[in-house]
């Protein structure tokens, strides 16, 4: 097991902190432009789904772009999510297809 990336959580994690606390912290927040709170709403999942596709569609090893049983769940993931509404439900079927894959040898 590696370490190295944890820098770059807690980084990450400094970063994206202010807007992630702006509505605890800011009084008035709920009379911001509609524009506005939905921007500062879909800021983390953009983040996270631009760092999702880099790490499942490129690797540091070989040069292209990478297809294989993570982008079958990253699209599974997209499909129940748009259609259940519920990122946890798809993130834990993507990892289960994900982990299932990878037992049986065809991940």
């Amino acid at each position: 097991m590696t370490v190295e990336l944890v820098g770059l959580a807690a980084l990450m994690a400094a970063v994206t902190y202010p807007t992630r606390a702006l509505p605890l912290l800011a009084p008035g927040f709920e009379r911001l432009p509609a524009w506005t709170l939905t921007y500062l709403r879909l800021v983390g999942p953009a983040m996270l789904a631009a760092l999702a596709a880099v790490g499942v569609l490129f690797d540091a090893d070989t040069p292209g772009i990478r297809i294989g049983v993570e982008l079958v769940a990253v699209a599974l993931c997209v499909v129940i999510v748009a259609w259940r509404r519920s990122l946890l439900l798809g993130l834990v079927v993507a990892v289960g297809l994900v982990a299932v894959a990878r037992a049986t040898g065809l991940g």
